[in-house]
């Protein structure tokens, strides 16, 4: 299922609470966003480290999601919402790196949505997939030389 427009609008209006919680004249603080999104009420909830509440919506379209890969789908819309507004975003009084970071049921971290470390900006963590072991193999054919 591909999110529809008025996804993406409900989303971004979300984000966009989360950003007046941040808003670019205040003092920065140190801490990650966490989102949450619920199928079976539909709702995306974010909060800061602390896990206190920042907002909270009911999307439309996840209110009775029939698909298995949910989590999946609902990263990706709220990926492509956060591009949409980076400009916001990235203006919010965080101090850097911070990241989007979508967490299960069990408050447990499923997948970073979006980070930002001041140059680099890292909105699909596939690129990253598998460089640990990468590394680790060129590590250890340095060490046997």
């Amino acid at each position: 299922m591909k999110a529809t427009q008025l996804t993406i609008q409900q989303i971004q209006r979300a984000l966009r609470k989360v950003a007046e919680k941040f808003p670019p004249t205040a003092d920065s603080v140190l801490t990650d966003i966490h989102i949450q999104v619920k199928p079976e009420s539909g709702e995306l909830l974010a909060y800061n480290d602390d896990m206190e509440e920042i907002t909270r919506i009911v999307v439309d379209q996840w209110l009775e999601p029939t698909e298995e890969d949910f989590y999946e789908v609902a990263a990706s819309a709220i990926k492509h919402s956060i591009s949409g507004i980076k400009e916001v975003i990235e203006k919010m009084s965080v101090l850097h790196p911070f990241s989007f970071v979508m967490m299960g049921e069990d408050n447990e971290t499923l997948q970073d949505i979006y980070l930002v470390d001041d140059d680099n900006i890292i909105l699909d963590t596939e690129l990253l997939r598998g460089l640990d072991v990468e590394l680790d193999e060129f590590l250890s054919h340095l060490m046997e030389e």
